[in-house]
C-alpha cells in the first residue's frame, strides 16, 4: 500500500503530526529504511515485533516497516503498567520492541524489568518518537548493510491471507487475549469504511483514538493512507487543541466515544473556531445519544456516520451507507459489509424474530484467524459452523440493518425485565445537565438486580434527586436507577471506554 500511493499521492501531505511533515514519498521511504534496520537486527518473516508508543509519524513509520518485514506487529496500550506489558511481550514471543522515551513520564523498559527482566524483547530496544531522536537515527543506521532491493523481495512476498497484526483485547473480564489479523482482510475491510466514511484524496482526518486500538490504527491511519488523505495523530486529546487542529489543518474527518465528541462540543472556544472544514464524523459507542449526533450534525457540521465492529472481526462488521439520511445513521449501526452474514440469536442459539433483541453472531470473511496460542479460547469464540459470538446485543429491521445496543454480560434483569445499561445512560444523557454517566448493576434483595448510575455534571449543583426524578420522568419504572453517585470523572482506559469495573458502588446502595 505505502509504495504504490507513493506513486500515487507522491508529494501531498501524508501526515501532519505538528511541526512534521510526511509526504507520501516520505512515508515509503521511512518504511523501506525501518524494514532494513529489522532486518538487519536479524527478524524474519512470523516473528513478532512489539510497539509500544503514543500516535505519532514515527508510530505509522515504524508500524509499516515491521509489516514490512513480515514480521507480526504488536501493539501495547500505551496506558499499561510494567505487568500488562510484559504479559502481552512474553504471550506473542516478541522478539524486539520499538517504544516510546518517557512517555506522560513512564519509562517502559524499566517498567518492563522490573516485572518479568527474561523477556527475550528486552535483549533489542529502540526509543521512537518525541526526544529519542539519536537513538531513533542509530537505529536506522543499523539498515546500511541491509539492500533495499531486499526488502522490496520481502514485501512482494506477503500474501492477502498472512498474519499482519496481534491485538490483544481490553482484558476486562481476564487476561487479555491476542487476536490475529491478516493483511488481505484488513485492506478490505478498510476500503469499504473509507466509501461509507466519504474519505477522498486530499481530505485531511484527526485520528484522536489511539494507535494500538483498531479504531485509531486501521480505522484512522491505515484507511487514510490508503485513500490518499493525510492523517492527523493526537497523542493526548485535549478537547481545546483538538479544535485548534481542526480550524488550522482544515480537518475533513474524525472519530471518538461520545465523551471526546461532548468535549468538543461544550468546550468555551469552540463556537469562535472556524470548523467549516469538518465532513463527516463517527461517534463509537454501543449506545450513542441521538441528541449528541444531531449536535454533531448540527453545531460541528459534520455528516454523522455510524458503524459496528469488534476486534475479532478485524473490528468492522456494519457501516451506514453513503446515501444513508442522518436519522438512519443515527438510529442504526448500519448494515453488513458486503462478503458478511449476521444472526441473532436467543441462549438457545435460536434465531430471535426480527427486531428482538438477542445476541449478534457474525460470520464473513474478516474473522480472525484465531487467539493467539489460545485454541481453545478460540473455540469458544468461534463455533463449529463459523460464527463468531460476538456477546453483543442487537436486534435488525426487514433492510438488513443492525443496532447493537449493549454487551450481553452488561445486561442485567430487574424484577424480571432485561435492562440495557447502555440504554439507560444514553436516555439519562438526553438530560443536558449530565456530562456524562455510568450505570452498573448491583445485587439488590427485593429485584434481584438494579442500576446505580455514576453520574458527571455538566455544571455545579446536580443532585442525585434531580437525575432520577428526570428518569422516572423519561423511562420506564425498570430502567430508573435505583441511585445516583455524582463524581468528578468516569475512570476510561486509553481508548476513551469507560472501564466499569474500576467504579465502586457505595456498600449503602
Amino acid at each position: 500500500m505505502a509504495l504504490v500511493n507513493a506513486d500515487r499521492f507522491g508529494s501531498q501531505p501524508a501526515i501532519l503530526d505538528g511541526a512534521t511533515t510526511l509526504t507520501f514519498r516520505d512515508v515509503a521511504t521511512e518504511m523501506v529504511r525501518v524494514a532494513r534496520s529489522l532486518l538487519a537486527s536479524g527478524v524474519e518473516r512470523g516473528d513478532r515485533v512489539a510497539l509500544w508508543a503514543p500516535n505519532s509519524a514515527e508510530w505509522v513509520t515504524a508500524a509499516l516497516g515491521i509489516l514490512a518485514t513480515g514480521a507480526r506487529l504488536v501493539p501495547v496500550n500505551t496506558r499499561f503498567k510494567g505487568i500488562e506489558a510484559a504479559y502481552v511481550l512474553r504471550t506473542t514471543s516478541a522478539r524486539a520492541l520499538l517504544c516510546a522515551k518517557g512517555f506522560l513520564g513512564f519509562d517502559y523498559p524499566a517498567m518492563l524489568r522490573d516485572a518479568d527482566p527474561d523477556l527475550p524483547a528486552l535483549a533489542d530496544v529502540t526509543f521512537v518518537g518525541a526526544g529519542a531522536d539519536a537513538e531513533w537515527q542509530a537505529f536506522l543506521a543499523r539498515g546500511s548493510a541491509v539492500a533495499e532491493t531486499t526488502v522490496l523481495e520481502r514485501i512482494e512476498s506477503i500474501q492477502p491471507e498472512d498474519g499482519s497484526d496481534i491485538m490483544f483485547t481490553s482484558g476486562t473480564t481476564g487476561h487479555p487475549k491476542g487476536v490475529m489479523l491478516r493483511h488481505g482482510a484488513s485492506l478490505r475491510c478498510y476500503q469499504a469504511f473509507a466509501e461509507s466514511f466519504l474519505l477522498e484524496p486530499g481530505d485531511r482526518v484527526m485520528v484522536i483514538a489511539p494507535f494500538f486500538h483498531c479504531f485509531g490504527y486501521k480505522a484512522g491511519w491505515m484507511t487514510a493512507l490508503m485513500t490518499g488523505a493525510a492523517c492527523a495523530p493526537v497523542a493526548v486529546f485535549d478537547a481545546g487543541d483538538a479544535l485548534r487542529m481542526v480550524e488550522e489543518l482544515r480537518i475533513t474527518h474524525t472519530g471518538g466515544p461520545p465523551t471526546l465528541f461532548s468535549a468538543l462540543l461544550d468546550h468555551p472556544t469552540r463556537p469562535a473556531r472556524d470548523l467549516s472544514s469538518l465532513k463527516a464524523a463517527i461517534a463509537s459507542a454501543a449506545y450513542v445519544a441521538p441528541e449528541l449526533v444531531h449536535r454533531i450534525e448540527r453545531e460541528l457540521g459534520a455528516r454523522p456516520v455510524s458503524g459496528y465492529g469488534l476486534t475479532e472481526a478485524h473490528a468492522m462488521v456494519s457501516t451506514s451507507r453513503p446515501g444513508d439520511p442522518a436519522d438512519l445513521a443515527i438510529a442504526w449501526s448500519g448494515r453488513p459489509i458486503e462478503g458478511t452474514e449476521c444472526r441473532i440469536v436467543d441462549d438457545t442459539a435460536a434465531d430471535v424474530v426480527l427486531g428482538e433483541r438477542g445476541e449478534l453472531l457474525v460470520r464473513g470473511f474478516q474473522l480472525m484467524d484465531g487467539y493467539y496460542e489460545a485454541p481453545e479460547a478460540t473455540a469458544e469464540a468461534i463455533d463449529a459452523e463459523g460464527w463468531l459470538h460476538t456477546g453483543d446485543i442487537a436486534f435488525a429491521n426487514a433492510d438488513g440493518y443492525i443496532k447493537v445496543c449493549d454487551r450481553k454480560k452488561d445486561m442485567f434483569i430487574v424484577g424480571g425485565f432485561n435492562v440495557s445499561p447502555s440504554e439507560v445512560e444514553g436516555m439519562l444523557l438526553e438530560d443536558r445537565r449530565l456530562a456524562a454517566c455510568a450505570v452498573v448493576a448491583v445485587p439488590d434483595d427485593q429485584w434481584g438486580e438494579v442500576g446505580v448510575a455514576f453520574v458527571v455534571p455538566a455544571a455545579p449543583g446536580l443532585t442525585p434527586d434531580d437525575v432520577i426524578g428526570w428518569a422516572k420522568a423519561h423511562m420506564a419504572n425498570y430502567k430508573v436507577p435505583r441511585r445516583v453517585v455524582i463524581v468528578d470523572a468516569l475512570p476510561v482506559n486509553a481508548a476513551g471506554k469507560v472501564q466499569k469495573n474500576l467504579l465502586r458502588v457505595p456498600s449503602s446502595a
